[in-house]
């Protein structure tokens, strides 16, 4: 059997594993959801922009949630998933299959990034329909890059955070302390000002740079396609350092084994 048809094989059957485990899909499908009907709700849909080219708000949400979504899809859901699997002793055993070591770990990373593109259609989607989030077919190619560069990005570093969490228990708690505080002050759940130290704190990681990124791809008032190549560069750079980390220290066994 060739690679690419093993990768193939191995993408779909992770993905209906992912479709299988109700833990997973809440937390990357409806979870992002639920906070676009929260913000909604708290902040208001009201319109907003200059006379004549009005927006309802909810536009503005939209870039924030995507980015919630993408990262749960990829570095919250692999290195969860990874670690389980790792500490239940199922990748050992995929090591004593025919399968490639190399193609199954980049089969989490394709279906990270193929989760990803089916989360912008559905918030995207829900939020054109439910909430008339203004659509610009002008930013639309950059929003396709944006999501790619992320959602490969972060699948790299989930597969990476693997290598620092111990259990199976920890998983849960270590991948969110890390997650959640960036949201707060990378622009994704609040937009707006923040002090200096916070800002320059949030511009060294990715999670602002792929909310920055969406934000501008997004904009409901740009005539020309946006392409914020600086945003991509930094997000890939830490795809690139991901890559490399889990290339030095990912296992296979458990270390209590």
């Amino acid at each position: 059997m060739s690679a690419l048809t093993q990768l193939r094989h191995q993408v779909n059957f992770d993905l209906t594993i992912f479709r299988r485990n109700s833990a997973a899909t809440f937390f990357t499908v409806i979870f992002p959801l639920i906070f676009l009907f929260i913000f909604t709700s708290i902040f208001g849909n009201q319109e907003v922009g200059p006379p004549g080219e009005e927006v309802r708000a909810a536009t503005f949400y939209v870039p924030g949630i995507l980015a919630l979504a993408v990262i749960s899809a990829t570095l919250v859901n692999l290195a969860i998933t990874m670690v389980s699997r790792r500490e239940r002793g199922l990748l050992k055993r995929v090591r004593g299959t025919p399968l490639r070591p190399w193609i199954f770990v980049m089969s989490q990373a394709v279906a990270g990034v193929a989760i990803s593109f089916f989360m912008t259609v559905v918030v995207v989607g829900i939020g054109w329909l439910v909430f008339d989030v203004d659509v610009n077919a002008s930013g639309v190619p950059s929003l396709i890059i944006s999501v790619f560069v992320a959602a490969a990005s972060f699948s790299a570093l989930g597969l990476a955070l693997t290598s620092i969490i111990p259990s199976e228990n920890a998983a849960p708690a270590i991948t969110n302390a890390i997650v959640l505080p960036l949201y707060f002050i990378s622009d994704v759940f609040i937009v707006g000002e923040k002090p200096e130290w916070m800002a320059t704190v949030a511009d060294i990681f990715p999670i602002q740079h792929t909310a920055s990124a969406l934000q501008e791809s997004f904009d409901p008032f740009a005539d020309t396609t946006p392409w914020p190549w600086d945003h991509w560069l930094i997000v890939a750079a830490w795809g690139l350092f991901g890559l490399v980390v889990t290339l030095a220290t990912f296992r296979w066994t458990s270390a209590r084994r």
